[in-house]
């Protein structure tokens, strides 16, 4: 289980708590908003909580066709689309993929901190840095869009591995 000084989930981590977790605030977040998580979109919601990994849409599509359903590549981008709008889960751009969101309906930037080597990806969210880079895109006159920052490098299990070999 991780600790406080370890966000990387363990190896024992219970990603049905995650799931179920992610589920709930779903659930929760869509009736106070009138939006209908339809069977597909919690679906799909509950595939990306699965793992700490960032997941791509055909993988998804995969193991969506693995549970009996057949959904069109659109639908599944339909609800992903739904997913990422309402702030339930963070688009990956350098891996085309998508992480559950760790602070769901909230509006914030994201930081993703991903391993090279196990694939594993943990948000953190820094007002100090979101607030940063609004100042510095303000004096660029840029509108910013969407702000998620992502971190590749080596979580602390990979590293020690690394370290033992």
């Amino acid at each position: 289980m991780s600790t406080a000084h370890d966000p990387f989930p363990s190896i024992r981590h219970d990603h049905r708590a995650c799931v179920d977790n992610a589920l709930h605030d779903a659930e929760t977040l869509c009736a106070e908003q009138g939006l209908r998580l339809t069977p597909i979109r919690r679906r799909v919601l509950e595939l990306i909580w699965q793992g700490h990994r960032p997941r791509g849409a055909y993988e998804i599509l995969e193991q969506l066709a693995a549970d009996g359903h057949r959904p069109s590549p659109p639908t599944v981008y339909r609800a992903l689309e739904f997913l990422v709008e309402h702030r339930l889960v963070h688009r990956v751009n350098s891996r085309n993929a998508f992480v559950g969101c760790a602070h769901p309906g909230d509006p914030h930037a994201a930081q993703i901190f991903i391993c090279d080597c196990c694939g594993v990806a943990v948000e953190q969210s820094d007002g100090t840095l979101q607030r940063r880079i609004l100042r510095n895109a303000q004096g660029l006159h840029f509108q910013v869009r969407e702000q998620t920052v992502e971190i590749a490098g080596v979580c602390p299990r990979c590293a020690e591995r690394q370290h033992e070999a």
